[in-house]
């Protein structure tokens, strides 16, 4: 199973890579990216010197349904990535959700 350490995702092949922020993310075209900023629910710290932690930030003032929802909604999307892999492989702009695409 995939890790994720000191921005760097190691994959159960070994292969490592490299990341420069914080977290990883799919569209709603089905493309995968990295994602640099937590502003819609993180744990943040007020001082620097001390470990994150020390509140949550929750900017649009999301409900715990609305974070479902939130989550609901990704776990949907990569579950159609997976399908979509399986169905056409990993070389074919089929994967992709072209009606989403740019």
């Amino acid at each position: 199973m995939a890790e994720f350490k000191r921005r760097t995702l190691t994959l159960s092949t070994g292969k490592q890579i490299k990341l420069y922020g914080n977290s990883i993310g799919i569209g709603k075209s089905l493309e995968v990216a990295e994602g640099y900023a937590p502003n819609i629910f993180a744990c943040v710290s007020h001082d620097q010197d001390t470990k994150p932690g020390s509140a949550v930030a929750n900017p649009h003032q999301l409900s715990a349904e609305e974070m479902y929802e939130l989550a609901d909604f990704s776990i949907r999307l990569w579950l159609d990535l997976k399908d979509n892999i399986r169905k056409y492989g990993i070389n074919s702009t089929k994967v992709f959700n072209s009606d989403a695409v740019r």
